[in-house]
């Protein structure tokens, strides 16, 4: 016995995709070190075809950039601060402060051209408690941004702004039990 598959020709007629709204997600927390989740859910992204984009702001040490993002599989980018140094402090260069604008603007370009469906800002809150990036610019930006993309935002003490448009806001604590 042999089976076959045929395509039955109908008419054509348009097609009505429902295309979904992309939320912006905010994971705050009173100390850094707590990207696991976020990072866990961008591989799990990644890995089921989604175009991802990870930029850790704050990030250094490796001469990356803009100019050389690190691919971590067909779908996933990741994009760290060409500086010399991972930044923990609000005293900053000028040429690190250069480059971390640098960084947002590369970023926001890349947003608003719809490569990505989840965009992941690591620690852009302290990026803007040290003056690097303006919270009214970030309010934009994401209200402005391609309506299907994903934008996920880390960092402690993030702008009241930031969250008044956020759909979901997690604030991870620690728990001390003796």
């Amino acid at each position: 016995m042999v089976s076959q598959l045929s395509r039955l020709d109908r008419p054509s007629s348009p097609r009505h995709l429902h295309v979904i709204d992309g939320q912006i997600q905010v994971f705050t927390c009173a100390y850094r070190s707590f990207f696991t989740d976020v990072m866990a859910q961008a591989l799990r992204s990644a890995g089921q075809g989604t175009p991802v984009l990870i930029v850790q702001f704050l990030k250094g040490g490796i001469a990356q950039g803009p100019e050389h993002p690190v691919q971590l599989s067909q779908r996933l980018d990741w994009l760290r601060c060409n500086l010399p140094r991972c930044v923990d402090t609000p005293q900053l260069e000028d040429g690190e402060v250069a480059a971390l604008q640098s960084l947002w603007a590369h970023t926001q370009a890349v947003v608003r051209q719809g490569r990505y469906a989840l965009v992941v800002l690591d620690e852009l809150s302290l990026a803007i408690k040290f003056g690097v990036v303006d919270a009214e610019e970030l309010v934009d930006f994401l209200q402005q941004r391609p309506s299907h993309v994903d934008v996920v935002l880390t960092g402690p003490e993030m702008p009241s702004a930031v969250v008044q448009v956020a759909d979901q806001v997690t604030e991870l604590r620690r728990i001390v039990r003796f």
